[in-house]
């Protein structure tokens, strides 16, 4: 079976963008791949941090990936995995400084900084974390990592150290893992539906995954339809937003039969977003009870994931014990 790697951020609290764009196809790639999903806590050190709210985030992104239909034995916690950094360090080695320069990610999470604080420290973790990310991949040689396009970039530095690495050592040890591209749809923001779902531009610009449903029902009234300057026989990039919820959400029905209504010129936008925010009601209620359920028992769950870490552990393990034969370094035995 072949395998696929993947990581997320534990940045807070999902939100339906995070759902629709990577989490809902990692619990159906599960069915037909080896999969290892792991929250990489050593990347959020990169950015400005809470010691205490990282490891609480941690967690609480343990417990919500769960909730989504994630299998414990196939989620792991990066820094339960040390040998991710020993790699990184080696990979180090045969990477490029010319190559980190060019990654666009650096450029424009520094310039997110200085927006903020024009003073503003940039680690070198920052600069160097594309590195970090490729030994995330090659050391368990996945063969597939899903990306979406703003990440395929690092996943062609990946394949990039691969490469050198197996060139300067004389044997092809890390395969080039291949980029896993699926369609998702476009979840933009109900504030202002011209740019992407994100946290990091403010509370009302997202929709928690297990949000209360008065807030989201709060969000979904109050969010932009139509601003006035769509060009006359094309629909608003709001409405467009709120078909694109229910059809991502599979509500179909209520889908097509409002579209039939905005094809008449009889939609009323009171009715779009309330089937909308049914729709994702509907889809986050199961969600939140799971969640509910799994919290109830944090210690059995906690244990868990350290146990499946563990595994994941023994073979990073292998692959180390491989590594620092071939290059060179003072063997364990």
């Amino acid at each position: 079976m072949k395998s696929v790697l993947s990581g997320v951020q534990p940045t807070g609290d999902l939100h339906i963008g995070n759902y629709f764009g990577a989490i809902q196809n990692w619990v159906r790639l599960q069915d037909n791949y080896e999969c290892r999903y792991c929250v990489v806590d050593y990347h959020s050190m990169t950015m400005p941090y809470n010691a205490v709210q990282l490891r609480e985030n941690t967690w609480n992104m343990v417990f919500q990936l769960l909730a989504c239909g994630v299998k414990p034995e196939n989620l792991f916690i990066q820094s339960l995995v040390p040998e991710h950094t020993e790699l990184g360090w080696i990979l180090n080695c045969v990477t490029s400084y010319g190559e980190l320069q060019r990654m666009t990610q650096f450029k424009d999470k520094s310039d997110q900084l200085k927006e903020t604080d024009g003073d503003a420290f940039i680690s070198v973790g920052l600069f160097d974390y594309p590195v970090l990310q490729a030994a995330d991949i090659l050391i368990y040689h996945a063969d597939y990592v899903p990306v979406g396009k703003d990440q395929e970039q690092h996943l062609e530095l990946s394949r990039n150290i691969a490469q050198r690495f197996n060139n300067q050592f004389g044997k092809e040890y890390f395969i080039h893992p291949e980029p896993l591209f699926t369609e998702t749809p476009k979840i933009l923001s109900p504030a202002d539906p011209n740019r992407k779902m994100s946290k990091s531009l403010g509370e009302k610009h997202y929709i928690n995954l297990f949000g209360e449903e008065e807030r989201v029902r709060k969000q979904i009234k109050s969010a932009v339809t139509d601003t006035g300057d769509t060009p006359a026989g094309e629909m608003s990039a709001g409405v467009k937003n709120l078909f694109e919820l229910m059809r991502a959400c599979g509500n179909m029905e209520a889908h097509n039969s409002l579209m039939e209504d905005y094809k008449s010129g009889s939609l009323r936008y009171s009715d779009l977003k309330e089937h909308t925010a049914n729709t994702l009601i509907g889809l986050i209620t199961p969600f939140r009870e799971r969640l509910a359920d799994l919290k109830a028992d944090k210690r059995a769950v906690k244990q868990q994931i350290q146990e499946s870490s563990a595994i994941v552990r023994q073979r990073a393990q292998r692959t180390m014990q491989e590594v620092r034969e071939l290059t060179g370094l003072a063997s364990l035995k």
